[in-house]
């Protein structure tokens, strides 16, 4: 129904689940550098390269467990420019080309790595130009229908639609209304989000891959069965290992026109400002895209700090 891709820097941990592909982000690259089994590999990349400014350090740290990642799974992985580069198109294209030179350079296809950008408007205009070139993009922190429609008008090769992280905000906005039962499962407001989505693209014929990300839950992820893709942490990937539970499709690409006649959702026609503007009026992707990106910004720092020393 569904390929499985693995959500972790920690490459040792993903072998024993046979994804086909894995993502990356900075926080997660953070979080396995920290740790005392992947030391020789930091301590290797900064041997490699003396006198290197730790901001420059970055990149090699990525591709390093890019390299890694990519000696276990047999697809691709997926590698995130500096997301303080967000809101500039011109740097992030140069960071992308950089980060792929760096891959090639160690004989890997380009066709292997997926490049992570954030759905901002900037983004989006430098994937258009990636994509032109053959570097593949999977656009990230994407809350909203309408970056989802962006996207796809400059044939993105994935979306990443964050599943868990719109839950929050939802549950944070109710507070004690909130109740489990009538807003999980197939009416959690994070699966629906990403439901909206798949059959938007399945009705008019967007090639763009769909790719169910940032889960809390199982159920979450066995909602969005049939999903194009999901990336799914280990703790999750563990859970679902050892589950006996029967798995319905949820997702079929035969029901887009029916699901989408019942909202009637017509084709998005989007310039900058109508982007701006339909974003800037969905509180929930506003507030969860500028935080999703001032986190990256924090954990890309802390590496570089920790790298530093």
């Amino acid at each position: 129904m569904t390929t499985v891709v693995a959500d972790t820097g920690d490459f040792e941990r993903m072998q024993a689940y046979q994804p086909q592909d894995a993502t990356t982000n900075p926080s997660l690259i953070l979080k396995a550098a920290q740790q005392a089994n992947y030391q020789d590999l930091v301590n290797q990349v900064k041997a490699t390269h003396p006198g290197m400014s730790s901001v420059d350090l970055v990149d090699y740290i990525l591709v390093a467990f890019g390299l890694e990642i990519l000696k276990i799974v047999p697809g691709r992985v997926s590698t995130e420019v500096d997301a303080r580069l967000s809101f500039d198109t011109n740097a992030t294209v140069a960071k992308a080309k950089h980060l792929i030179a760096l891959y090639e350079s160690y004989g890997i296809d380009r066709q292997r790595i997926l490049i992570k950008l954030a759905g901002t408007w900037e983004g989006i205009e430098a994937a258009k130009e990636l994509e032109l070139e053959g570097i593949h993009c999977n656009m990230t922190l994407l809350f909203s229908l309408v970056q989802a429609a962006a996207c796809g008008a400059v044939n993105a090769k994935l979306i990443s639609p964050f599943v868990g992280r719109i839950t929050d905000w939802y549950k944070a906005k109710l507070g004690s209304t909130w109740n489990d039962i009538d807003n999980g499962g197939a009416n959690d407001p994070g699966v629906t989000s990403v439901k909206r989505i798949f059959y938007y693209y399945k009705k008019f014929g967007i090639a763009t891959e769909i790719m169910g990300a940032s889960f809390r839950n199982t159920s979450q992820i066995l909602e969005l069965a049939g999903c194009d893709l999901l990336t799914i942490s280990p703790e999750l990937l563990s859970e679902l290992q050892v589950s006996q539970a029967v798995i319905d499709q949820k997702l079929n690409p035969n029901n887009a026109a029916s699901a989408l006649a019942m909202e009637n959702i017509k084709p998005l026609k989007l310039d900058e400002s109508n982007f701006r503007l339909q974003l800037n009026n969905d509180a929930m992707a506003t507030e969860k895209l500028a935080e999703g990106i001032r986190n990256f910004c924090f954990d890309t720092e802390k590496l570089e700090a920790l790298l530093s020393k």
